[in-house]
């Protein structure tokens, strides 16, 4: 989705001070970011020694936490991200072209979507491993960036041709009505924000020299996403998931992007953070696992972001404000808060959490430098 704030004429700098408790904070949720790096490129999680699991590199996670590296300029530490996730394709290459010679039967099957961050190999046990959407927003991005400075991932005719076969493997799935986990790697169903993953990614890579992508892929995701929307799946009506079809995907229309943001903001926003849907038992303080479901940080900076891409500042400065909340007295974001409580799960700090929040502060840090330049333009 186009930002609706008027770009700076000429690249000039725009006239007033940047925030500098937003610099200052930058700096200090960029450096807990850096520290969940391994020397491979990949992100954990969490942290690196969490008992949780979190120590591990998901492809989704990763597509997020490089998130604000992208937007402040550092595309070192992308390249060096998205190399180390080319090279996990090419070491499950032949897995891949199992799964586009025949649809996969089982969900070991399908490519996993976490992997152990240095030596590649994928984790075997059980864990709704079936996740289009974390293909799709990788092609998403490596789409974005190629187009942006081209040769800045794809280094070469083995990084495109495993590139292109994640598209082959997509149109093998059937993406467009192929269930799977999702994601929060739960309740195997047809998810619209899997959908819309997949078909921002296919959009956005077949933009790529040599990309081969059929109008077909692209038609049929297309039709399954909006006759879906507003709702997530036949399960769930609303979902914090739906906010990625508006940002960073913007495949949600003006219409679409209404009805969900009025849902997510009705029926899911709490004091700190997001809950993921209705009755969702992760965390859930209540025994019986219904209503009390665990408020989500990163919610508060995904919708200021939104905001602030569509150009609403004070919504944009509102939900930054409610985000700053959430950082604990040892100054990290962690993944959740327990229902209507100050107590947080162990995932702190969580990279994707971290890494939304350096986004917002940065995004509403440049809605504030626009607004003053174009008050100085209008004098």
């Amino acid at each position: 989705m186009a930002r609706t704030t008027n770009p700076r004429p000429n690249d000039r700098r725009p006239v007033g001070r940047a925030h500098p408790i937003y610099d200052k904070l930058i700096v200090q949720h960029l450096e807990i970011l850096k520290n969940l790096q391994y020397q491979s490129g990949l992100f954990a999680a969490a942290k690196k020694d969490v008992a949780t699991g979190y120590d591990k590199a998901w492809l989704r996670d990763n597509f997020y936490e490089c998130l604000a590296f992208e937007v402040l300029g550092d595309f070192e530490t992308v390249r060096k991200t998205y190399r180390a996730i080319l090279d996990i394709f090419k070491k499950h290459e032949p897995k891949i072209d199992y799964a586009i010679s025949r649809k996969p039967e089982h969900t070991y099957q399908y490519i996993h979507p976490r992997y152990h961050p240095e030596t590649f190999n994928e984790y075997w046990e059980e864990w709704g491993n079936k996740q289009n959407d974390a293909i799709g927003c990788i092609l998403f991005k490596i789409g974005q960036l190629e187009n942006q400075k081209k040769g800045l991932i794809i280094a070469d005719e083995n990084d495109r041709r495993v590139t292109q076969k994640l598209v082959w493997y997509l149109s093998t799935l059937e993406y467009w009505h192929d269930v799977d986990f999702g994601m929060w790697e739960e309740n195997e169903e047809i998810h619209a924000s899997s959908v819309g993953a997949c078909l921002a990614g296919l959009e956005t890579i077949r933009q790529v020299e040599k990309i081969s992508v059929p109008q077909e892929l692209i038609e049929r995701g297309r039709q399954t996403l909006h006759a879906m929307l507003p709702r997530e799946s036949k399960r769930k009506f609303v979902d914090l998931a739906l906010l990625s079809l508006i940002w960073p995907f913007a495949v949600a229309n003006e219409t679409e992007t209404a009805a969900i943001l009025q849902n997510v903001e009705y029926h899911l926003l709490k004091k700190r953070g997001v809950i993921r849907y209705k009755g969702d038992r992760y965390y859930n303080k209540n025994p019986d696992g219904w209503s009390e479901e665990a408020e989500w940080t990163f919610g508060l900076s995904w919708l200021a972001i939104i905001y602030a891409e569509l150009g609403q500042t004070d919504k944009a400065q509102y939900f930054l404000d409610r985000a700053k909340q959430t950082v604990t007295r040892d100054g990290v974001i962690p993944e959740l808060y327990l229902s209507n409580s100050t107590k947080y799960n162990s995932n702190a700090p969580l990279g994707w959490s971290e890494s939304l929040f350096i986004v917002a502060l940065h995004q509403v840090n440049e809605d504030h430098l626009n607004d003053n330049f174009l008050r100085n333009e209008r004098r």
